[in-house]
C-alpha cells in the first residue's frame, strides 16, 4: 500500500465492495476499471496447509489469495529508467548514487516469494528480479551505529524497516516482476521488495535507501499503521 493518489487510490467503499465479493466467493471482482482474479476456495484451503521453512503457514491469518498483484495506487514517480537515480546514504562510510544501468551491472537475483497486503490479499509464488539490499549495504559500508533502513520514494513517501530485516537475503531493490519490467502502477522502474512484512513497506518508485541510527516511522506508520507490520502477527494498526 502506498501514499494515496488523487486519481488512483481506491476508496474505502471500493475496498468494502472488494472484500464483500471475496466473502461471497466471487471469482472476478472489478474495482476502478481494473479486474482482480481471486484464487478459488480450494487453492486458498490448500495454501492454508502449506508451511514455510521457518514453520509459519504460507498464508498468514485472515488473508485470501489473488493470482497477481493488485495495484494499490499511490502518488506516481517518474517511470523512466533513463532518469532513475537511487541514493544510498546515511549511517554509512561510503555513500553513493546509482543509476539504472549501474544497478543492472550489480549481481542480479531472481526470486520467487509470497507477498501479503495489509488489505488482506496474498499472492503466492510471485517472481521478481533485482539487487539485494544487503549488496547495496555492503558497497556503502554500513556503520555499526545503523539500526534501521528508511526506504525513500517519490513525493516524500517513506517506509521504515529494521536493519536486520532489510538485510535479509530475500529483500530486494526490484526492477522486474513476472519476467517483465515493472509496470508503472507497481512502481516502475524500481521498487523495494520486503516480502516478509506487509506490502506497504515495499516502497514503490524508489529513490533512496537511508541507513539510520534511530527509527523514523514512515508515511503510513505516522497515520496509525503498525510500525513493524508482521503479517503472521496481524500487525496492521498501531
Amino acid at each position: 500500500m502506498e501514499k494515496p493518489s488523487r486519481v488512483m487510490a481506491p476508496t474505502m467503499l471500493d475496498r468494502r465492495t472488494f472484500l464483500r465479493a471475496v466473502a461471497a466467493g466471487t471469482g472476478v471482482c472489478a474495482l476502478g476499471g481494473a479486474t482482480y482474479v481471486l484464487a478459488d476456495d480450494g487453492a486458498t484451503r490448500q495454501a492454508a496447509t502449506l508451511k514455510r521453512p521457518d514453520g509459519r503457514p504460507r498464508l498468514p491469518p485472515s488473508q485470501f489469495l489473488l493470482q497477481r498483484l493488485r495495484p494499490m495506487g499511490g502518488s506516481e514517480g517518474d517511470p523512466s529508467a533513463k532518469s532513475f537515480k537511487l541514493r544510498v546514504y546515511g549511517e554509512v562510510e561510503s555513500p553513493f548514487e546509482i543509476d539504472f544501468t549501474e544497478l543492472l551491472k550489480m549481481p542480479q537475483v531472481e526470486q520467487t516469494c509470497d507477498v501479503h497486503c495489509v488489505t488482506k490479499w496474498t499472492v503466492l509464488d510471485s517472481h521478481w528480479t533485482g539487487v539485494r539490499v544487503a549488496d547495496l549495504a555492503e558497497r556503502a559500508k554500513v556503520k555499526k551505529s545503523a539500526r534501521h533502513v528508511i526506504f525513500e520514494a517519490a513525493h516524500g513517501y517513506t517506509s521504515n524497516v529494521l536493519l536486520r530485516e532489510a538485510l535479509a537475503p530475500n529483500v530486494l531493490v526490484a526492477h522486474r516482476y513476472e519476467g517483465a519490467p515493472l509496470a508503472r502502477p507497481h512502481g516502475a522502474p524500481v521498487r523495494a521488495l520486503v516480502p516478509d512484512l506487509y506490502f506497504w513497506k515495499s516502497a514503490k518508485w524508489l529513490t533512496g535507501i537511508r541507513f539510520s541510527a534511530v527509527d523514523q516511522p514512515g508515511y503510513w506508520e505516522v497515520r496509525g499503521y503498525n510500525n513493524h507490520a508482521d503479517p503472521w502477527r496481524e500487525e496492521r494498526y498501531g
